[in-house]
């Protein structure tokens, strides 16, 4: 049967990604019938109002979703089509209480306009109370209005709708997460909003162990706990982690009351990970550094001549002393991308799924491609557009070893990085000279 999703009209190349892993992670099969970036009006098909309500439970970017029962160019060609398509429903909900909205997109109709439009439809013969609040049955007649249509001079809507309110969203939960009611936060963390999308993308769910890499105040993994997933992080900066006394990453769990789905974090060069070799997380999630503030850096010395032997003083590792800070070396932008990607191929599961955050210039001329690897394959890209670039959120799904293709080798891609801080970080090159200079 087909279904109406009410999306949000913001994040537009991010709505249908989560759509469609929600789908994913609930098993429903879904066929999108009608989708534009420019509406918030996306058909869909599915086996059942109870998938569908499912689909949009916990989706952040959607609002509700209807049981379609008519649509048309017009309201009398919507009328003859709900006549057409929905008359075998009416008998059902004959004697339930009921209530109409009218929702208008790009579009205004007044308190007259609107019963007007609602009294159209009296041919569908409810027998019921009408209920403002607590209705058993909630009906929308939706419209779509050509951008800016009073100033041209248009005075109906392009297209009209009529749903049967199944379910609602999570959306709500975003001011749960706001940052600015969040105990602790720094310089990088992740707006909530997009941080929930994120968590959705990637597949967060109960009994799946989730990681962030560059966990900083943890804005990743306080939203895959969210939705029951068990999160751990790691940073290269332990102050991000510790915060000032009991303000810090942990108090954020506290805070939500989700510390049963907090694993542990610690402090780790991803490049030099304390962590085994092993495929065990369902999801990785991060918004790895740019380098833009200060170049990109990891662990190691920027001497390549030192040894590796520990220092001692006074008959005690240097490395052991509580005000410790260990060296840190310039690294190619580039090249952490594709530690990335080999990470995520070593850890995760199959159909496990890595999101993560990566910059561009705006000109497609300019921007930073996309990196692959030959067990990851992309599921969706997302952009987020500001003014001279822009980040994408580039999720990819683990394949099954059986079904991996050897492609080219990232050693060679890691060799033409150069050895200073803008020759191996081209965004950050770009960032600070202009992109189109940058780039020449």
């Amino acid at each position: 049967m087909e279904y109406m999703i009410r999306f949000t009209q913001v994040h537009e190349t991010f709505r249908l990604a989560e759509i469609k892993a929600l789908a994913v992670l609930e098993g429903i099969d879904l066929e999108v019938l009608s989708y534009s970036p420019s509406s918030p009006f996306c058909f869909v098909k599915l086996s059942s109002g109870d998938a569908a309500i499912r689909l949009v439970q916990r989706s952040i970017l959607a609002k509700a979703i209807y049981e379609v029962w008519g649509n048309g160019s017009t309201f009398e060609d919507l009328h003859d089509n709900v006549r057409a398509i929905s008359q075998h429903l009416w008998p059902l909900y004959k004697e339930s209480s009921f209530k109409f909205t009218v929702d208008s997109f790009q579009g205004s109709r007044s308190t007259t306009e609107q019963r007007k439009l609602i009294e159209g439809f009296r041919f569908l013969g409810f027998e019921g109370p009408i209920k403002m609040k607590g209705a058993e049955q909630e009906f929308c007649i939706s419209e779509e209005w050509q951008f800016d249509a009073a100033a041209l001079g248009v005075h109906a809507p392009q297209s009209v709708h009529l749903g049967r309110f199944l379910g609602g969203s999570d959306r709500e939960v975003i001011g749960k997460y706001d940052l600015k009611k969040r105990k602790y936060i720094c310089t990088t963390s992740m707006d909530a909003e997009l941080a929930l999308i994120t968590a959705n993308i990637t597949l967060a769910a109960p009994g799946k162990l989730f990681y962030d890499p560059f966990v900083g105040s943890g804005s990743f993994p306080v939203a895959c706990a969210h939705f029951g997933a068990l999160a751990f992080g790691s940073d290269i900066d332990g102050r991000s982690i510790r915060g000032r006394g009991k303000t810090n990453l942990l108090a954020n769990f506290v805070q939500y009351k989700l510390t049963d789905n907090f694993g542990d974090s610690f402090v780790a060069d991803l490049t030099n990970t304390p962590l085994r070799a092993a495929r065990m997380f369902d999801g990785i999630v991060c918004d790895p550094p740019y380098g833009v503030r200060e170049g990109l850096k990891v662990l190691g010395s920027r001497d390549p001549t030192k040894g590796k032997e520990p220092v001692f003083r006074d008959g005690k590792a240097h490395h052991m002393e509580e005000a410790y800070i260990p060296p840190k070396k310039p690294y190619g932008f580039l090249a952490m991308l594709d530690d990335i990607l080999d990470f995520a191929a070593l850890s995760l599961v199959d159909n496990g799924r890595l999101s993560f955050w990566m910059p561009t210039a705006n000109d497609q001329d300019q921007e930073i491609h996309i990196p692959a690897h030959p067990c990851l394959q992309i599921t969706s890209v997302c952009t987020q557009a500001f003014n001279r670039w822009s980040r994408r959120l580039i999720t990819y799904k683990r394949i099954p070893d059986s079904e991996v293709v050897a492609t080219t080798s990232r050693e060679q891609r890691v060799k033409e990085n150069g050895v200073n801080a803008n020759d191996l970080n081209p965004f950050r090159k770009g960032y600070f000279q202009g992109f189109k200079a940058a780039f020449r």
